[in-house]
């Protein structure tokens, strides 16, 4: 079993109950191959708490995860099959072959970047489709 990578954010929102600065926290995690979104919310005034588990990543947070730790990248090593990289691509992102080819040369050009779950979730597809590839900060 491969372990779970993970990063979080903490950022303020809006108690539903009283309208009172809330404090959350959100994690996103790769999680037996999957990403997960969770958020755990307190409100410091009334009490209220919630937690919401596997949820989508919301852009703004993605933006704020990348931007507190720094951009993750896809490394791979050669040699690299083009057609079974562009393949795996498809695969984990849903891409269409023009796009997939914009993102074989990115990721060979080590312009592929995102959150570490992410990177480390298109990593470990790789490996698993025989290329060599690890998810790293700079």
């Amino acid at each position: 079993m491969e372990q779970t990578v993970f990063e979080s954010v903490r950022y303020a929102g809006v108690c539903q109950d009283c309208g009172a600065e809330l404090e959350c926290w959100g994690v996103q995690a790769l999680v037996d191959g999957r990403l997960r979104w969770d958020v755990e919310s307190a409100c410091a005034t009334c009490g209220f708490a919630v937690a919401m588990c596997d949820g989508e990543l919301p852009a703004e947070r993605r933006d704020q995860m990348v931007s507190e730790h720094g951009p993750a990248r896809l490394e791979v090593s050669a040699p690299v099959k083009s057609v079974v990289l562009m393949r795996v691509l498809r695969a984990e992102l849903g891409l269409a072959v023009t796009d997939a080819r914009a993102g074989l040369r990115r990721v060979l050009d080590g312009d592929c970047s995102g959150t570490l779950p992410e990177m480390e979730r298109l990593a470990r597809a790789l490996r698993k489709a025989g290329i060599a590839a690890v998810a790293a900060r700079p």
